[in-house]
């Protein structure tokens, strides 16, 4: 593959390999996404799977749940990365399957799997905020975006969800080294 950016370790079939640029960006290892279509799941009647709250009025936040949007999200490094502005839900499955995070100091949004946040006491009791431990606060600023506002495609999922499970081991430089 002359597209990977990456070196084998050894000089034998099988070896594993080693980045050679910014291994999250590049899709190595758990960073490596599937070429998928870049067009949008769609429902059985034919409208986009994932969208903002905004655009379903269907959706809610429960009553007496916390409501992320407004919440700080806290990266790996304990640094505010930015605030929730948005939850994007899954019309077939009714949950929330992304947030909409805008950063601070820059006019980007990016998008955050639910799947990589944790929630201390779910918000409750002055715990209002989101920790992501995938990657750091510099690093959302290279978390792949969407074309639109108002959907995401099947292939910027898979950019994206791989840039964090990515980052699980590439976001310092000690989580790439063996455990002894």
């Amino acid at each position: 593959m002359s597209d990977l950016k990456a070196v084998d370790a050894d000089n034998y079939n099988g070896s594993p390999i080693i980045p050679t640029g910014d291994p999250m960006i590049d899709g190595i290892g758990p960073a490596a996404w599937a070429n998928r279509s870049d067009t949008p799941d769609m429902t059985f009647h034919g409208t986009a799977k994932i969208v903002p709250m905004r655009l379903d009025p269907t959706f809610s936040i429960a009553k007496g749940d916390p409501d992320p949007r407004g919440m700080p999200v806290i990266a790996l490094d304990k640094v505010e990365a930015g605030i929730v502005i948005e939850c994007w839900v899954n019309r077939a499955e009714p949950y929330i399957t992304y947030y909409e995070v805008q950063l601070h100091g820059s006019e980007k949004r990016v998008m955050l799997p639910s799947a990589y946040v944790q929630w201390p006491n779910f918000g409750l009791w002055g715990n209002d905020r989101l920790l992501v431990k995938a990657i750091t606060a510099a690093q959302f600023a290279n978390v792949p975006t969407t074309k639109r506002d108002d959907q995401i495609t099947l292939l910027e999922e898979d950019k994206i969800c791989a840039y964090y499970a990515g980052g699980h081991l590439y976001a310092l430089a000690e989580r790439a080294e063996p455990i002894i």
